[in-house]
């Protein structure tokens, strides 16, 4: 980035932006071992069992489809602890209040984090609340910090992963951000889509004891929640940074006939598409049907499926099989097509 340029809101959005700003301005500014590594959550001493991690949530409106800010900041954090095999053990809240916010949907919010935060079996231990001026916040926002017991013994990461690996998916995708589009009016369409917003640590401790026993812990390689940019930026992340290709079978990947029918409609592409209630899981090949099939028992991963694999033949590239027999590349999106949905 050049000192005449500006923060744009695509800078927000997760795909290539938003990881240029991150390598360009943060990771630059803050360089150390644990933050270049850039996941979801970074492991910290003694002896990398603990997870940190924190988000900040400024999604509108405040209540849509399927959850509302408070659910999304309290799963959102839980997700990127899980993302490291890490049982959360504690979150704070913070809150940033615009003068004027009516105390009866205050006291809502919280109680539907509060019933996540129950859900999750993870308390709110500690917190901070700021009141600033009338349009300074746009309403309601709120920042999630959490720390949780890492309980695997190997490193994930994309380190990890490797030649012939299955790629696994909880679910269908896409449906977040159609949630998100249709709670703002600004279209209409008689789609009924939810938001997946949902806490998954039980899916992924769900994926790790399977892993345990279909060849021990370490066949499980990598988990990442494909949240803004969507499953596309998920893969494309990980073919970068692993050095290895992906292939992905189009017809593999659920998405349900609502989501389809949107994005047919106004050309959105699913695949770049926010979710709120799903994981990405690379495992060893000979351990993915056992990962499946646990990950299908817990209540947010009955729809999981494997919808590819890894390879050494494209290093970098993210290859999608379509029904007609040809290919495709997946490529990280750039710009933002659906702000503030997070």
């Amino acid at each position: 980035m050049t000192d005449g340029e500006r923060v744009l809101l695509g800078h927000g959005s997760g795909g290539k932006l938003y990881r240029d700003l991150v390598k360009d301005v943060f990771v630059t500014a803050f360089a150390n071992p644990v933050l270049e590594r850039l996941d979801d959550a970074a492991a910290l001493a003694p002896r990398g069992r603990i997870a940190f991690t924190t988000d900040s949530h400024v999604v509108q409106p405040l209540t849509f489809p399927g959850g509302d800010i408070g659910r999304l900041s309290v799963a959102g954090t839980v997700n990127d602890l899980a993302t490291a095999a890490a049982r959360p053990l504690a979150l704070a809240a913070a809150f940033i209040i615009e003068e004027g916010f009516a105390l009866a949907d205050l006291r809502d919010l919280c109680a539907s984090a509060a019933a996540t935060a129950r859900e999750a079996a993870v308390p709110i231990v500690t917190g901070d609340t700021k009141v600033v001026e009338r349009g300074a916040a746009d309403g309601l926002f709120i920042t999630t910090t959490g720390v949780g017991e890492i309980v695997v013994a190997h490193e994930l990461g994309s380190a990890a992963v490797r030649d012939g690996d299955a790629v696994i998916l909880s679910g269908s995708v896409g449906d977040h951000a159609v949630a998100i589009l249709a709670a703002r009016g600004e279209f209409k369409f008689s789609a009924a889509v939810r938001s997946d917003c949902a806490p998954l640590w039980s899916l992924v401790e769900a994926a790790v004891s399977a892993a345990r026993g279909a060849g021990g812990e370490e066949v499980l390689h990598f988990m990442r929640d494909p949240t803004r940019g969507g499953l596309t930026t998920v893969l494309a992340e990980l073919a970068e940074e692993s050095g290895l290709g992906i292939e992905v079978e189009e017809d593999a990947i659920p998405i349900s006939p609502a989501v389809r029918s949107v994005c047919d409609l106004l050309g959105y592409d699913p695949l770049t598409l926010a979710n709120e209630g799903k994981m990405v899981l690379v495992v060893a090949a000979g351990a993915a049907d056992a990962v499946v099939a646990a990950v299908r028992q817990t209540e947010y991963g009955r729809g999981a499926r494997r919808i590819g694999f890894v390879t050494a033949a494209h290093p970098g590239r993210v290859a999608l099989r379509t029904p007609f027999g040809t290919r495709r590349v997946l490529d990280m999106p750039v710009g933002e097509l659906l702000p503030r949905i997070c």
